[in-house]
């Protein structure tokens, strides 16, 4: 069923991450990359950079392509043995998406995550910012779970979840999960003849839940029951998300014209969403006063600037939850601070184009940006 019949397309995303699996990128056997699927695939990201869309790329197949050239075989492997595969063919990984992107004139950037890196808030903070920076540069960022130093305890688990991550971390719209089946089936379609495909999912019910089966053997690691929990995370994060067929050329192309697909549709926008997780998740730690004119400034919908702010309590780190208080210790909201208390107490009262002579290094030129703020107590 075609997805604008549901009024989701993901041609309306402004920022859309897509997933790629091992599966779709990696021959089983040999352990070669498919170039032909890739450039065709990397054809259509094109496509959706040249009508304005930030595309985040989020891939699978680093411990697939590093186990050949290595001679590692078998299909259970030691971690350390996954950690060897994956430094090795992260290079020619990252080496294939370039070659592909050059054809289009088009920059990418190689980033590896954790899940540490999305949990812990300093943390979460840097990567958010490198993955801004690298859009507004124009390059596609290539995104991979850090393998070589992840353990069992720290990892995502599979890359379904960390394209979740990732399209809440930078307020994506949209995420495209590519894999080798068309979408939800209300069963396992190769199990029962009379399994139908679910077009639309608005909330995941048990029932919804009930229809996600275990992972494929192969080189992936996920299966349906990871796609329902990536698609929990987006929702809740105000972002769509849609599992759509990858294995044949140009699935992009083929999902903007109407192809087969299960859409997970959000019931909020993405600025929305974060902000209401601030309101009612985000426990201040400290407090930033302003003045008078920061206040009727923040009223009108602004961000806080150094310049208006003549005092700092607690301490704090950069990232953490601070509340905003008036000149009286009235609370007039609370939001993410971009520097510690101790950096903060030193540009305090400061225009913005003095922070890096005052700290020695270019930080932001908002203490708390809008976009990361809400006001009322």
């Amino acid at each position: 069923m075609s997805s604008i019949n549901h009024g989701l397309s993901h041609t309306h995303a402004r920022r859309l991450v897509i997933k790629i699996g091992s599966v779709l990128l990696v021959e089983e056997k040999t352990g070669k990359l498919y170039r032909t699927w890739l450039d065709a695939m990397v054809d259509d990201i094109a496509a959706c950079k040249e009508r304005g869309q930030e595309v985040l790329i989020v891939t699978s197949g680093a411990i697939a392509i590093g186990r050949q050239p290595l001679g590692i075989s078998g299909r259970s492997l030691r971690l350390e043995d996954k950690q060897a595969a994956a430094a090795t063919g992260q290079v020619r990984l990252t080496q294939a998406y370039q070659d592909s992107f050059d054809q289009h004139g088009i920059t990418v950037a190689q980033v590896l995550l954790t899940i540490d890196d999305t949990e812990n808030r300093r943390r979460y903070l840097n990567a958010r910012n490198t993955l801004d920076t690298l859009l507004r540069l124009g390059t596609v960022p290539i995104i991979n779970e850090n393998d070589t130093v992840a353990t069992q305890e720290i990892r995502f688990g599979d890359n379904d979840r960390l394209a979740a991550q990732v399209a809440q971390m930078t307020g994506a719209d949209t995420l495209v999960l590519l894999s080798d089946t068309d979408g939800l089936y209300t069963a396992d379609p190769s199990q029962d003849t009379d399994a139908k495909l679910v077009p639309l999912v608005t909330e995941i019910t048990p029932e919804i839940q009930a229809m996600a089966g275990a992972a494929q053997p192969g080189h992936g690691t996920g299966g349906m029951e990871t796609k329902l929990s990536a698609a929990r995370i987006c929702m809740a994060a105000g972002c769509h998300l849609v599992i759509a067929p990858g294995r044949k050329l140009n699935p992009i192309a083929a999902l903007e014209k109407g192809g087969d697909c299960t859409w997970f549709e959000s019931s909020a926008e993405p600025r929305t969403a974060r902000k209401e997780w601030i309101a009612g998740g985000l426990q201040p730690v400290g407090a930033i006063l302003i003045d008078e004119g920061a206040a009727t400034a923040l009223q009108n919908g602004k961000s806080v600037l150094p310049a208006g702010v003549i005092g700092v309590e607690g301490k704090f780190h950069r990232g953490d939850g601070v509340s905003i208080l008036t000149v009286d210790g009235e609370v007039l909201g609370k939001g993410i601070c971009a520097y510690s208390a101790e950096d903060a107490r030193i540009i305090i009262g400061c225009q913005s184009d003095s922070i890096e002579g005052l700290l020695g290094y270019r930080g932001r030129e908002e203490l708390i940006h809008r976009d990361d703020l809400v006001l009322g107590k």
